[in-house]
């Protein structure tokens, strides 16, 4: 019989299970049962030429050896159907058994009753150790205990009735029949259990495969909205970008009073839209992994009369009481600037919600630790959005998304900072009573080195050459109207190509580049060929890319970035550090 041909599907079935577990304890019960099976071979021994016990035993050990072999390659032979191997191992059970029945044909006659009993007790043990080894499956159990189970019981029967003997025989047939049956119920049971956990294991399964594809769909959608909203900051950076810098060479212009209010309104509804889009800018920063903490000591007193201080004029435009309490110095080591930032969020966020009442940031130095609390009594937060005020563009009670309440990112920042520089946060909150968040960071036992303040410098643009490369038109256009505003001579690009042009005929002081260009093309390709005719030539990579790849790009490529849109305060700073750190034209542009 050609056996049917199989195409494994990816779906476990019972069948796949039993076979494994066959092959499992495939050597298990094989060497007992041929050390059993040779005691009986010793009673044969004693009535039997060994032509007839020998043979026996040799065909049943080599037949159980072979069976055991079969068994740990059958679950390879993935060519074959489950229920074609598992027919195999009942055929196997049958051969098995009924070897073992041909022991109580030709042998049983010939013992004595002590003989008899061993014998039967042996081969209900090897029923036993067939049921425990095939995890009970019936028909196995069927194909073995059917041919010994009837034998033995017949042979007693049988020996008694020849020999008018003792009616015990009876009994023990009966006993033996008994026994028999009650092997193969517990056997259904226990192949059911099995059935039972394996069903329970694949329904976990199922459900850890339908959680791990969940998951994988959230982690693409997170993927998207970051790429959606990267794609979607730097198209609306570009056109911010080019109103910045035209604004910036209006406001360095003469004009008459009604034209500086409305230049100067303009200036704030910039800022404005910067401080949106530098939320996002940060959200990509953390994302990209980028953001590196620079751990030094501080004190927190020190930070919290800076933060006083700067959100006082904030509160009492609210008529609400701004609040600081530290009784002592209060040090601690962590990131000082990323800190700040928490704080700062925090607190914003608390003025935000407060309509009356007062604002308290608090410093408590406790045996091990400082706690820093910033407590408001405003509207309270319900349980059960305390968790999803950490979520990205998430507010309460602004379901018309006011833009005046920024964009919903300050606490997603917080929550990725927290994380970042393994600080424990903690919320209390209760509707119209207010919202504490508390802070614990460890003892610091270092004092700070006070930094000794620079003077200012001052940034003059006469006699620079600045190569500007950019493929945005309008971008470009208002970079060259701001900078020869400002008296500086411009060279202007639209790609590597076009740049490395310009410059084999004039050097230019500095390159100013766009982080994305044309098709393959971007800026640090650009600043990388041109640093090939001129290597010390300051650069600096303007982008408006915030996705947290390109970030991590930009960073590995140890350029100094500005991101779009860049006020002209930002740009000078920017450009006069880089000549002071090249100590490029160095006596031309800075003075002191």
């Amino acid at each position: 019989m050609t056996p049917p041909i199989y195409h494994q599907t990816p779906t476990a079935n019972i069948e796949q299970e039993l076979l494994r577990m066959l092959s499992l304890q495939g050597w298990m019960g094989t060497i007992p049962t041929i050390l059993l099976l040779s005691v009986i071979a010793s009673f044969a021994s004693e009535y039997f030429p060994p032509t007839y016990w020998a043979t026996w035993l040799i065909i049943a050990s080599c037949f159980l050896l072979a069976r055991a072999a079969l068994l740990i390659q059958l679950p390879k032979l993935t060519q074959y159907s489950e229920q074609f191997r598992v027919k195999i191992v009942v055929f196997g059970s049958v051969i098995s058994g009924s070897l073992h029945a041909f022991s109580f044909i030709f042998f049983f006659p010939e013992l004595n009753d002590y003989q008899r009993a061993i014998h039967s007790m042996i081969i209900m043990g090897i029923g036993s150790v067939t049921i425990m080894t095939t995890a009970g499956f019936l028909p196995i159990s069927l194909a073995y205990i059917i041919p010994t189970g009837l034998s033995s019981s017949s042979m007693w029967v049988i020996t008694t009735i020849q020999s008018n003997g003792d009616p015990i025989g009876y009994i023990v047939a009966v006993m033996l029949f008994v026994s028999n049956i009650t092997m193969l119920v517990l056997s259904k049971e226990s192949f059911s259990l099995i059935k039972g956990f394996f069903s329970i294991r694949n329904q976990q399964e199922s459900l850890n495969h339908q959680l791990q594809e969940a998951l994988q769909t959230a982690e693409s959608a997170s993927r998207a909205k970051t790429r959606f909203l990267a794609s979607a900051s730097h198209d609306l950076r570009q056109p911010i970008h080019a109103l910045s810098l035209f604004s910036g060479a209006l406001s360095r212009r003469t004009l008459d009073k009604e034209s500086r209010e409305i230049a100067e309104h303009m200036d704030i509804a910039l800022q404005s839209l910067v401080s949106h889009l530098d939320s996002l800018l940060d959200i990509s920063k953390l994302d990209a992994g980028i953001v590196q903490a620079n751990i030094t000591p501080f004190n927190l007193r020190l930070m919290g009369e800076r933060l006083q201080s700067e959100f006082i004029p904030v509160a009492s435009e609210k008529n609400l009481k701004m609040w600081f309490d530290c009784v002592d110095d209060a040090y601690v080591e962590t990131d000082e600037f990323l800190l700040d930032r928490i704080l700062r969020n925090l607190l914003a966020n608390a003025i935000k919600y407060t309509h009356s009442g007062s604002v308290e940031l608090s410093i408590e130095n406790l045996e091990h630790t400082h706690r820093i609390q910033i407590s408001d009594t405003g509207q309270g937060i319900p349980k059960n959005e305390q968790k999803r005020i950490f979520e990205e563009f998430y507010q309460l009670d602004n379901p018309e998304r006011d833009n005046t309440q920024g964009l919903g990112l300050g606490l997603a920042i917080v929550n990725r900072l927290i994380n970042l520089l393994d600080i424990n946060i903690n919320l209390e909150s209760n509707i119209s009573t207010g919202t504490c968040f508390t802070l614990t960071l460890a003892k610091s036992h270092k004092i700070p080195t006070p930094n000794k303040a620079l003077p200012p410098t001052r940034f003059s643009w006469q006699g620079i050459t600045a190569l500007v490369i950019d493929d945005d038109r309008e971008v470009g256009l208002g970079m060259k109207v701001l900078l020869e505003g400002l008296g500086c001579r411009i060279l202007l690009a639209d790609g590597t190509e076009s740049a490395i042009h310009m410059v084999k005929s004039t050097r230019p002081d500095v390159i100013l580049a766009d982080f994305r260009l044309r098709g393959n093309d971007n800026g640090i390709l650009s600043i990388h060929t041109i640093h090939k005719l001129y290597p010390e030539l300051p650069a600096i990579l303007i982008s408006g890319d915030t996705a947290p790849e390109r970030l991590l790009e930009a960073k590995q490529a140890n350029i100094k970035m500005l991101h779009k849109p860049v006020l002209v305060e930002e740009l000078e700073q920017a450009i006069a550090t880089l000549f002071k750190h090249k100590d490029i034209h160095q006596e031309a542009c800075l003075e002191v």
